[in-house]
């Protein structure tokens, strides 16, 4: 790999009036991998059609939230959120068909995903497009590690809901346990998720210690190394990755941004 795939268009950013950064956040990570100088290939993609939503969503709560008669998960009908949520989760599921081609890996510059359960929005997150993604793959064996601060609950419903027999591993712990939860994780990853095709994976920044709604559980140094483990790992097992930023809150975003740079460097030390 010459350079990081990385699936952006400007039609998956949007204001939503929020405290939350994550619908706007995808062109300030853009924005900011490329300032880092680490190769980039910013590749186009099609926004997802209502059909291939549907495969992981109660169809009429699809139609009420993309025809705005329902909010979505900002508490809103914001027509801009609408609009910018078949490209988000066209850019997740663009990033995983990536990923299988070249077997190693490539990256969806988004957020808002795993708090959306099968017929509802919540929690910052509209659509599940991790979910979407991942049932869109037929025939794929398809793992979900999420390394968010907050449990993928969306997730598991619609696993539940559909179900589905997914592998879901979600990070968690506390300051006092965080070095060990880092030297257990490469195992952890091969445990859970060696009998699959492709892994998706949630990066978060909000696990970090100052983070206004994370857990607090991990510094900047330990994010880092977090991140360096995962990439290592599947490479060393040949298990291609498509990832995606998850949760991050700190004032200003620069502190965000600074988590997923680093994010950004671990991927290009281990698939460069």
């Amino acid at each position: 790999m010459k350079a990081i795939p990385v699936f952006f268009d400007s039609r998956m950013v949007a204001d939503a009036n929020s405290f939350s950064p994550s619908a706007a956040k995808p062109a300030a990570a853009v924005e900011s991998w490329r300032a880092l100088g680490v190769p980039l290939s910013i590749e186009t993609f099609s926004p997802v059609t209502r059909p291939q939503i549907k495969l992981a969503h109660d169809p009429a709560f699809v139609d009420a939230l993309l025809d705005l008669r329902i909010a979505n998960g900002f508490g809103n009908r914001s027509p801009a959120v609408a609009a910018s949520l078949p490209y988000t989760s066209g850019s997740m599921l663009a990033a995983a068909q990536e990923a299988l081609t070249n077997g190693i890996g490539a990256v969806s510059p988004t957020s808002g995903f795993h708090h959306a359960h099968y017929a509802s929005a919540g929690a910052f997150c509209s659509l599940n497009g991790i979910m979407v993604a991942a049932l869109n793959l037929p025939g794929v064996r398809v793992g979900l590690l999420d390394l968010d601060a907050h449990d993928p609950d969306g997730v598991r419903d619609i696993v539940a809901q559909l179900g589905l027999s997914i592998p879901i591993q979600h990070g968690k712990g506390t300051p006092a346990t965080a070095e060990r939860w880092l030297q257990k994780l490469p195992a952890l990853i091969v445990e859970a998720f060696i009998d699959c095709d492709l892994l998706l994976v949630q990066l978060g920044a909000d696990p970090h210690v100052e983070d206004d709604l994370g857990t607090g559980w991990l510094t900047s140094d330990q994010l880092r190394r977090r991140d360096e483990a995962v990439f290592r790992i599947c490479r060393a097992i040949r298990l291609p990755v498509a990832w995606c930023l998850a949760g991050g809150y700190q004032k200003p975003l620069r502190r965000v941004l600074d988590i997923h740079d680093a994010t950004m460097q671990a991927c290009a030390g281990a698939w460069l």
